[in-house]
């Protein structure tokens, strides 16, 4: 028998509930792990309050990243052995698993090996930001040393991961804040630039940052009127990625920028990535070896215990963390 986490209707973190299930034995296409630590994710809170792409079915299961140990694998898993410390990367739906428990099934494409010196706490906190900020700067961005990136909501998990993949591809980076106390932090992790997304000179602070050339590549979860600003401040042939809408407000675009810029406004999602076999193996080399490097470190900003998951999800809905907040079992 494995306690796990699961939800029984839609509301807030009280709704969770720790069951007791029997897991199954692994299929062909998965592997059983050990979980030793969970990454909690925006995601699972909108999808356990009914505000998700897809709508939770009853007993709902929750978890998109998870660090243990392989203790079963499926017929013909050649991949992975039993004792293999691995990662969970988000590649699949939580209508098909969820890694919120004490044993969890992993489909086996999903599935990473923990590279040597990384705790089971990083590595958990590790995929959905990184593979995120890798899809869109360096698969479709294809940033490259003297491009400057601007990176919105820069002080979220995905914000820091960005800085970090930008560094390591050796570009400008400068990271938007709304908190003037989040610089030190940002600078930390390597911001060459730290602005003031509210700034009434925004657009002339990216356009000195990037040396008068402007930033080729906008990486921004955030949107909403405010963009028009980080847009004019766009190289010719420059990309607009847009992941978040954390601002629901429709983007306001400069069309004369648009036109004689020929720059590109871009919808991007995580999925884009993760469901695609050979994209997905390339953003697990590109990790690992930052990983491995020490390049790329998460940023965990707090550590709850699994039966403290309640408060982990309370936690990520006060939106005041800088970084990842992980969950140890």
């Amino acid at each position: 028998m494995s306690k796990v986490v699961r939800f029984h209707q839609t509301g807030g973190p009280e709704v969770l509930r720790f069951d007791d299930i029997e897991v199954a034995a692994p299929r062909s296409t998965e592997v059983q792990i050990r979980v030793k630590a969970l990454g909690i994710n925006r995601a699972e809170v909108m999808y356990r309050t009914g505000q998700y792409v897809i709508d939770p079915q009853f007993p709902a299961t929750l978890g998109y990243e998870a660090s243990g140990e392989v203790i079963a694998v499926g017929a013909g898993v050649e991949a992975f052995s039993v004792g293999d410390l691995v990662s969970v990367i988000p590649a699949f739906s939580f209508a098909e698993y969820g890694m919120y428990g004490e044993v969890v099934n992993a489909p086996v494409h999903a599935v990473v090996k923990n590279p040597a010196g990384v705790s089971h706490e990083e590595a958990a906190a590790t995929w959905m930001m990184f593979v995120t900020a890798y899809g869109a700067l360096i698969n479709y961005g294809k940033l490259s040393s003297g491009d400057a990136v601007v990176i919105g909501a820069a002080t979220s998990s995905v914000g820091l991961a960005a800085i970090q993949i930008a560094k390591m591809a050796g570009a400008t980076t400068v990271a938007l804040t709304r908190s003037k106390e989040k610089e030190a932090t940002l600078r930390a992790i390597g911001a060459d630039h730290v602005l003031l997304s509210d700034d009434p000179d925004l657009t002339g602070h990216i356009l000195r940052a990037s040396g008068s050339r402007g930033a080729r590549v906008v990486f921004d979860p955030v949107g909403g009127p405010n963009a028009r600003n980080i847009i004019r401040a766009m190289s010719h042939d420059g990309v607009y990625y847009q992941y978040g809408a954390l601002d629901s407000r429709d983007i306001a675009v400069p069309v004369m920028d648009i036109l004689t810029k020929h720059i590109v406004i871009q919808g991007y999602e995580l999925f884009e990535i993760t469901n695609d076999e050979k994209k997905l193996e390339q953003a697990k080399a590109f990790i690992s070896a930052g990983l491995t490097s020490k390049a790329l470190r998460p940023v965990i900003d707090r550590v709850f215990r699994f039966d403290e998951i309640a408060d982990a999800h309370r936690y990520m809905e006060a939106g005041n963390q800088i970084g990842k907040i992980v969950v140890t079992l």
